[in-house]
Order: C-alpha cells, then sequence, then structure tokens
C-alpha cells in the first residue's frame, strides 16, 4: 500500500538537537460524507451536507457548475463583465443618438480616472481600511463579500478596456467630422495626437493580457509605465489645443469634465513620484535561496507591503513585509531594523538581490495594504503557504489583535534555507505550525487533504493560501467547492 503520511515539524522540534518526526495520515477524503459533517464548522456545515447529498449522475454537473462559478466566472472576471458591459451599453446609445465627440472623450477620461485610481496606493489603502473593519460579529454573507476587494483589478481592466473603446469612437466622431478641406493646422495636430494617444492605449492593454504579462513582465510594466505618462501629457495637449479652438479657452476647460479628470488623475500619477527615496537597506542571507531584506526608513502594519527598484525607471518590485521587533536579534547590525521582507530566488532580479545583497534601494509611495489584511474580520483561519509565502504570513505578527490561527507551511530544507528566526516567528503565529519538509521525500505532497483536517479540527471560518499559482488556485478551488471560505491572491491583485 503507498505510504500517505509526511513528516511534519512543530515548535518543539526545531529547538532540540535531534528533530523529531511527527507522522499525519494524508488518507483524509478529499470529498466531504456524513461522517464528516459534525466536524465542519457551523457556518458551514448546511452547505457542504447538500453538496455531500448529490447521486453520481448529479456529481459532473455540480463540478461543472462549480467550475464556471469559482474559475471561469470568478469574482475578478464578474466584475470587469460587469464594468465592460456597463459601459458598452450607454456607448452604444451615444453612438445611435449622434453623439458629440467630446461627450465621448469624458466618458474615456472617467473610466481612465477608475482604472488608473483603483491602483493608487492612498485609494488602496482607503478601501483596504473600509472594507477591512467589517467586525467579526458580522454575517458570513457580508465577510464573504468585503473579503474580495483584492479582486478590484476586475474593475481596474474592465474600466481600462472601455476606455479604449469609448476612446474609439471619439476618435471616429472626431475623424468623421474632420473635413480635410477646411481643416487648420491645429485641428490637423489634434488629429495626429489623437491618434498617437489611442496607439498609447491600446499597447497598454495588449501587454496588459495575462500571457504576455506571465511571460514579459518588464516589458509590460515599461510599457505601462510610460505609455500612461505619454497618455497624460497628450491628453493635456489635446484638450488645450480643441479648446483655442472655441470662443474662450478658459470657459471650455472649466466646463469640459475631461479636464477636472486629467487633473485628478495627473496629481494621482505624480503622487507615489514625490515620495520617491533611496533607502538603506541591511541584508541578511538566509541560504543561497532566499535573503531577507531589513529596512528602517518607515513602519508597517499588519497586511502592508511596499515596492522597490534597483532602478527607479526600470521594473519595480512588490513585497509583502512583516515587523522586526519579535525577532530575537545577536547582530547589533540588525538591532535597529523596523521591518524586513523576505525574497527568495524566483528570477533574474531575485537571483541577483540574493548575490549581491544590496544595501540600497529605491521605494516609492507608501506602505500599501494588500491580500492578507481582509483577513482581520474573522476570528480562527488555516494559513497555507509553500516556500517563500512564509514570508507575506509573518505580516500577521503585525496585528496584536490578530485571529487565531493554524500555519501549515510546506517547503524544502525550511531550517537550512529560511534559518532559525524565521521558524521562530511562525511559532508565534501557531505554537504548533505544521511544517512540511518536501527534502524527506524529495516531493511535494498534496495540499488540500491536510487543509482539511485542519479546517475539521481547527473549526477555522476561512482559509488564507499564498502559494504559487497553480497550487493556490488547485486549494481555493477545492475548499470553495466544499462550502468553506478561501482566499488566494490572484494575478492582478
Amino acid at each position: 500500500m503507498e505510504d500517505r503520511t509526511v513528516v511534519v515539524y512543530g515548535e518543539k522540534d526545531w529547538k532540540k538537537d535531534e528533530i523529531i518526526e511527527t507522522r499525519i495520515d494524508l488518507s483524509y477524503p478529499v470529498s466531504p460524507t456524513d461522517s464528516d459533517l459534525s466536524s465542519l464548522p457551523s457556518p458551514l456545515k448546511e452547505k457542504a451536507d447538500l453538496e455531500a447529498q448529490t447521486t453520481p449522475e448529479e456529481e459532473p454537473l455540480r463540478k461543472r457548475l462549480g467550475f464556471i462559478r469559482y474559475t471561469a466566472l470568478n469574482v475578478y472576471r464578474r466584475l470587469f463583465t460587469l464594468a465592460f458591459i456597463g459601459n458598452i451599453i450607454p456607448l452604444i446609445i451615444y453612438l445611435v443618438r449622434g453623439a458629440e465627440p467630446l461627450d465621448l472623450v469624458n466618458a474615456s477620461a472617467i473610466n481612465l480616472a477608475v482604472c488608473g485610481l483603483c491602483r493608487q496606493p492612498l485609494v488602496l489603502n482607503l478601501l483596504y481600511l473600509i472594507f477591512g473593519s467589517v467586525p467579526r460579529s458580522a454575517p458570513t454573507t457580508i465577510k464573504r463579500l468585503a473579503c474580495r476587494i483584492f479582486h478590484l483589478g476586475g474593475v481596474h481592466s474592465g474600466t481600462g478596456v472601455a476606455s479604449l473603446i469609448w476612446y474609439i469612437g471619439f476618435a471616429g466622431t472626431y475623424t468623421y467630422q474632420f473635413n480635410p478641406a477646411t481643416a487648420n493646422p491645429i485641428s490637423i495636430i489634434v488629429l495626429a495626437l489623437i491618434y498617437s494617444v489611442f496607439a498609447l492605449l491600446l499597447s497598454i492593454i495588449v501587454v496588459a493580457h495575462p500571457t504576455i504579462r506571465r511571460k514579459h513582465h518588464d516589458v509590460f510594466e515599461l510599457v505601462h509605465r510610460f505609455a500612461n505618462w505619454g497618455i497624460l501629457a497628450l491628453f493635456w495637449v489635446v484638450i488645450s489645443l480643441l479648446g483655442t479652438q472655441e470662443p474662450s479657452l478658459e470657459k471650455f476647460l472649466l466646463n469640459l469634465p475631461a479636464f477636472w479628470i486629467l487633473i485628478l488623475l495627473t496629481a494621482a500619477t505624480i503622487h507615489p513620484w514625490l515620495l520617491l527615496r533611496k533607502v538603506t537597506v541591511t541584508p541578511e542571507p538566509l541560504s543561497p535561496h532566499a535573503i531577507r531584506l531589513h529596512f528602517d526608513h518607515t513602519t508597517v502594519k499588519f497586511g502592508q507591503g511596499i515596492q522597490v527598484a534597483k532602478h527607479p525607471l526600470k521594473d519595480w518590485h512588490s513585497f509583502a513585509c512583516f515587523p522586526d521587533r519579535f525577532d530575537n536579534v545577536k547582530d547589533t547590525a540588525l538591532e535597529n531594523t523596523k521591518f524586513s521582507c523576505i525574497v527568495s530566488r524566483v528570477g533574474d532580479w531575485t537571483k541577483d538581490t540574493i548575490i549581491a545583497q544590496p544595501t540600497k534601494l529605491w521605494k516609492r509611495g507608501v506602505p500599501t495594504y494588500g491580500f492578507g489584511y481582509v483577513f482581520r474580520m474573522f476570528s480562527r483561519i488555516i494559513v497555507v503557504t509553500t516556500g517563500s509565502g512564509i514570508g507575506p504570513c509573518l505580516s500577521f505578527l503585525a496585528d496584536e489583535n490578530r485571529p487565531s490561527m493554524r500555519v501549515l507551511w510546506q517547503t524544502r530544507s525550511p531550517l537550512k534555507t529560511y534559518g532559525q528566526r524565521t521558524l521562530d516567528l511562525v511559532s508565534r503565529m501557531d505554537q504548533n505550525p505544521v511544517i512540511i519538509d518536501t527534502s524527506e521525500k524529495g516531493k511535494r505532497e498534496e495540499m488540500l487533504p491536510q487543509v482539511l483536517r485542519l479546517v475539521k479540527e481547527f473549526d477555522a471560518e476561512a482559509v488564507c493560501v499564498i502559494s504559487n499559482p497553480a497550487v493556490t488556485k488547485e486549494v481555493v478551488f477545492g475548499l470553495e467547492m466544499r462550502g468553506i471560505l478561501a482566499y488566494g491572491p490572484i494575478f492582478d491583485s
């Protein structure tokens, strides 16, 4: 019979000279049965019971419906669809009735504003604070919806595409009304600039496609940044030139919604760059695979992360952070640091960081709340992670009122790769964490059966999954199909 056990370690195991093994049986059923229901958290019992009462004929249909709900039509795609369709319908009405070019450019500017503000650090922080303020006593339905704030990228991408559609309508209408025989030089310049803006908008949307973004992330980031700046600059020129053809430029601009929207977008774009600084970094090599970077220029709160770069105009990387005050530090160089992040070798930038051990990095903007912040509304959670995903999970240490939690961490040689202090920090989150060392068997174990077991044993309200995209999707989907609240960051969180 196949061995269905894995070696796991708790806090006490690491503090002994010889590691003591504990074995967990993984033969736990992945589909809820009547015997499982008694141990499920009470809010989930009824739903799981309904799902369990399916005949063999109904099971394929249930799986297909679950795939549609949780994957094909997940919250991100639903928000995208709502934002997009909510624009297409009025656009058609406008065009049928004969819209003026300025009406279309105003609508495009409104969508650009929503799209841009969805990524503005101050706006993100405000939204996370609002949605994360849901009390733990709130109904599960409300908490389930509030937790989806990290799917805000659906609004960002939906309004971004919609802005292009409105802009195509504007460009087409302006071109249709353009008469070369009577056009003056300003009108010709405006027409050329309109299509320059169109090209930049189109380039942003093309490189934002998930496949291109995943394979050429640096190109995606550079095109997004510089094309965005170019669009703002050209938009200012376009509306100013359009205003020069009116009796009063001042009156034209003051009465044009796009003018005020451009002011807002320009301020929102400039703000993070006004806080651009080169800050001191104290590198702490953990292993050839990972490094911990310590910072002292500010403080971070639970769920926050920062963006850092080696060159201010090149690729920026975001990292979730956790406070240093819980460390038992003997190194004097680390005594005055305030927070840190763990960087593991997953690409050229991180590989170079581990080798070079930088002492200076660029930062911009303010620390920004992210995916993990939503879990403060729960009382009992399971934290599931693999590899360097433990770094973002350690952010929970910054919240004195954090939920009670169990930690399931699967990684290769955790002590050798991440060090004793990292393991001690994990033990602050969970006094008896389940840490699976994949080097014992040379392969990864399936996470879902173990997560289901922990959910039952701990009576957890929700599960936080931070891993690579494949594992995150697999575990979150498996839990959602069983009626368990489960959340994991998506590519556009």
